[in-house]
């Protein structure tokens, strides 16, 4: 093992195009690459590690490049990137998503360098969007006439024995007694996320502004959950118990399988099937199948509208970032609100309402480099003062 004499050693994987590319828009075939390389040099894991805690802190917004060299990073990641895609399909957001790992791969090339702070200067414009940030909320697992509240994201773990393991970031782990015969209730606020495994063994990851409500332990011949929001779910197979996710338009029938359900008040209620079969059931209505890649979103008037998707563009946002293909920026936005406990003003007349958005966006705990990259994918630049933010018009 070799001595580290030089705590800098990270920096060449920042340096790194594969790198990059793997940080930005993760794939299976990138993840065995990494893993490979970790089974080949584990005495490099450290420095990986530690390049990744470096990748989520960097602001690259603040730094000031040279045009020269921005260009020319872009071309060496987009060589890169047309060599990757050229052995799969190829997807018209990769080349754009580029520009973004580009301005990142600068930031990190120049991080060791004393950079001036932007001199943009916000510009006259028709319309634009101020986004401001919110109290931070709690995350509350309700059980009985016992409330317990998490500042950090949690893991909860039901183990059918009338208790529930709470894992928590940065706070110790803890055991919550319940009771057999309750619904308990678990409130995601704006700018967190959780993930809890139900008494059956059934996974649900809860997004931002979720709430879902389940019982202690599944009895008779049906499995119920309620949800508010949006989730991504895995349902442990059981023959002899029908599975339903509730929403307030519609019911959820599940036939073994992975889906994402998305039913947030201030936006179109939909449903994505990645793996298995569901059918869509509302009332007085014929149930609507669903098939792999299929999403259905729910009309005003209680019908459903299906369409061909990619279903892993749905799911993204588990895995710690978001896909975007020709979404309005508006729609985008409401995305970035949610994870970062956000609120952004969208005024009727403002002029952004006709733009889109194409490419991915790492969620970062770095809320200026979420910005710069959306600002890369959709034509437009963004000024942050405090804690306003000031979208407009490239």
């Amino acid at each position: 093992m070799r001595l580290k004499t030089d705590n800098n050693y990270f920096l060449r994987f920042l340096k790194d195009e594969k790198f990059i590319e793997w940080k930005l828009f993760p794939t299976d075939e990138l993840n065995r690459y990494w893993e490979e390389y970790l089974q080949r040099h584990p005495d490099e894991k450290a420095d990986i590690l530690l390049a990744e805690k470096h990748f989520q802190s960097i602001n690259i917004s603040s730094l000031k490049m040279p045009q020269e060299k921005k260009k020319e990073a872009i071309q060496r990641l987009e060589q890169s990137l047309g060599a990757y895609n050229r052995k799969r399909s190829i997807r018209r957001f990769a080349y754009i998503a580029a520009a973004c790992a580009a301005a990142l791969i600068l930031s990190i090339l120049y991080i060791q360098k004393e950079m001036s702070q932007s001199g943009d200067e916000l510009v006259a414009s028709p319309g634009y969007i101020v986004g401001s940030e919110l109290e931070s909320e709690d995350i509350l697992f309700i059980t009985g006439n016992r409330t317990t509240s998490f500042q950090n994201n949690v893991d909860i773990h039901l183990d059918g024995n009338k208790t529930a393991q709470i894992r928590s970031e940065n706070e110790e782990d803890e055991e919550i007694s319940i009771e057999q015969h309750t619904m308990n209730k678990l409130v995601v606020p704006y700018g967190k996320r959780s993930k809890i495994v139900l008494s059956d063994g059934t996974q649900v990851w809860l997004n931002s502004g979720s709430s879902l409500e389940f019982p202690s332990a599944f009895s008779g011949e049906r499995r119920e959950v309620f949800l508010t929001g949006e989730m991504y779910i895995e349902v442990a197979s059981d023959k002899n118990k029908s599975f339903y996710v509730h929403t307030s338009g519609y019911d959820v029938k599940v036939y073994g399988t992975k889906f994402n359900v998305s039913s947030y008040a201030e936006s179109a209620s939909s449903v994505v099937l990645v793996e298995g079969s569901i059918g869509l059931q509302t009332t007085n209505r014929e149930e609507i199948l669903l098939s792999p890649d299929e999403q259905a979103t729910f009309n005003n008037d209680g019908t459903f509208e299906k369409r061909k998707v990619d279903a892993r563009s749905f799911v993204s946002w588990k895995e710690g970032y978001l896909i975007f293909e020709d979404t309005p920026i508006t729609e985008a936005l409401k995305q970035i609100e949610r994870y970062y406990n956000f609120s952004f003003n969208y005024g009727e007349d403002v002029s952004l309402h006709g733009l889109t958005c194409t490419g991915k966006i790492i969620l970062s705990d770095n809320l200026d480099n979420v910005m710069t990259a959306l600002t890369l994918i959709s034509a437009t630049k963004y000024k942050r003062e405090d804690k306003l933010i000031y979208i407009y018009k490239e």
